[in-house]
């Protein structure tokens, strides 16, 4: 009877180790989901702040345009200092995957292009 009794006690003290392994480890587990997940927001941010302006694609000093409330294509083209002695024949504009082309024509009649935060604008010459 003894040794039915010292069983029992032997099967809960191990099986009390086994719950708190377990505890432990799901314990392990959602920290390192939740350091995953901070990480990830980090990242994200990141990648949000790189592209936080506009892309000039084409022969330019500066392809990277900070984005301001109120720039337009012209500025935008400006402050990336076109380096060709021609006006580009062609301006493709491109904002969240849709692209439009211009002739530049149109721009250097003064047309005003707004543009927004993450276009990307390629010129050829």
């Amino acid at each position: 009877m003894k040794s039915v009794f010292a069983i029992l006690i032997l099967a809960l003290v191990v099986s009390g180790c086994t719950t708190r392994s377990k505890a432990r480890a799901q314990a392990q587990a959602g920290a390192q989901q939740a350091y995953l997940a901070g990480q990830n927001q980090v990242l994200q941010q990141a990648l949000e702040m790189q592209y936080a302006g506009v892309t000039i694609l084409g022969p330019v000093q500066t392809s990277q345009v900070p984005w301001v409330e109120g720039l337009t294509l012209a500025q935008a083209i400006a402050t990336a200092n076109y380096l060709d002695p021609k006006p580009p024949q062609q301006i493709i504009l491109t904002r969240q995957g849709d692209s439009a082309t211009l002739d530049s024509s149109v721009l250097l009649k003064g047309a005003v292009v707004p543009l927004e935060q993450g276009d990307v604008i390629e010129l050829r010459p």
